[in-house]
């Protein structure tokens, strides 16, 4: 098929990029590179099924309409966006240009061809989960950042275009992604950052008290279900998320990275008022209707992660 993916030159969309290059799809991408790096699409370059890398604006209209029209895209993963909650609590315009009105543009292009749309949202729409069974997708939602805002109004969005229109759309919400490739700064994700101060030599420092918990998903893990979601109509025009089933505390991962307490230093928390307690996912809907499941154990994907991290950065 022919895939464009938003944002592929990103964290998860990188992933998302090698995943179906490896299916044998002719792909493009365009990225911003606000968050993503042309150095984490280099290993590609060579691939013949690789179409083209376009710098640009998804909020480029006329951009995005030419590439449509030249490449007659069958599916679009959009994961092109603004991600940082600090960022958007601190500049909520720029957040939600990108991730509404940005996702507003892409959407356009798709219904002018009848791309099939998937929509990368978050896990940080819902409310805390109160469920030991953890969260299903129908579990609330909380908009506790303009960032979280953002992604349900771009939710909301992709939705409306399929009942509207009968556009083929889905919304993936993945839960806390985590693997190489991961900024190791503050945009970074908690194990990437964790596993950087650690091989510095440095605190690892938890914001706030540290039981909060997360549900932790490995990057090839969480590419395997996006790409999933466009090969299947049976999640057309449905929210579908995917996790692992099991939360840890945040205090507890520390411990297993730093294997050493006396490391470990709590800090004031940045931004406590969009902080979520508990997060914990239900993914049987996704083993249900994409027959998936994750695969990579904590403790594997904790040392892919150092192992990428001494490889290929300074620490």
């Amino acid at each position: 098929m022919r895939v464009l993916v938003t944002g592929g030159a990103g964290f998860i969309g990188r992933w998302v990029v090698k995943k179906l290059l490896e299916d044998g799809h002719a792909v493009s991408v365009i990225d911003d590179l606000s968050n993503g790096s042309e150095k984490n699409l280099e290993e590609f370059r060579s691939d013949p099924f690789l179409q083209s890398v376009v710098i640009g604006d998804i909020k480029n209209q006329a951009l995005i309409d030419e590439l449509f029209a030249k490449h007659s895209f069958e599916i679009c993963y959009h994961l092109g966006a603004s991600i940082n909650v600090q960022d958007s609590i601190d500049d909520p315009k720029t957040t939600f240009q990108n991730d509404t009105v940005g996702t507003f543009c892409v959407l356009e292009a798709c219904r002018k061809h009848h791309t099939k749309m998937v929509l990368m949202s978050t896990c940080m729409v819902y409310e805390r989960c109160t469920e030991a069974s953890g969260l299903t997708e129908a579990h609330p939602v909380k908009p506790a950042s303009p960032y979280a805002g953002a992604k349900i109004a771009a939710e909301s969005m992709t939705l409306s275009y399929f009942h509207a229109y009968g556009l083929p759309a889905v919304v993936v919400r993945p839960f806390n992604t985590y693997g190489p490739y991961q900024k190791t700064s503050g945009e970074g994700g908690v194990v990437s950052i964790f596993v950087h101060q650690k091989l510095l030599g440095a605190d690892i420092q938890i914001y706030g008290d540290g039981t909060q918990t997360r549900d932790l998903l490995y990057v090839e893990d969480c590419a395997d279900f996006v790409v999933s979601a466009g090969y299947s109509d049976r999640v057309n025009g449905q929210v579908v998320h995917a996790g692992t089933g099991q939360d840890i505390a945040i205090n507890e991962l520390a411990q297993l990275i730093a294997q050493d307490h006396s490391e470990i230093k709590h800090v004031p928390h940045i931004h406590p008022q969009s902080e979520i307690q508990k997060l914990l996912c239900n993914p049987e809907k996704a083993k249900q209707l994409l027959g998936w499941e994750a695969t990579t154990p904590l403790t594997e994907g904790i040392r892919r992660t150092e192992e990428w991290i001494r490889r290929f950065t300074r620490a």
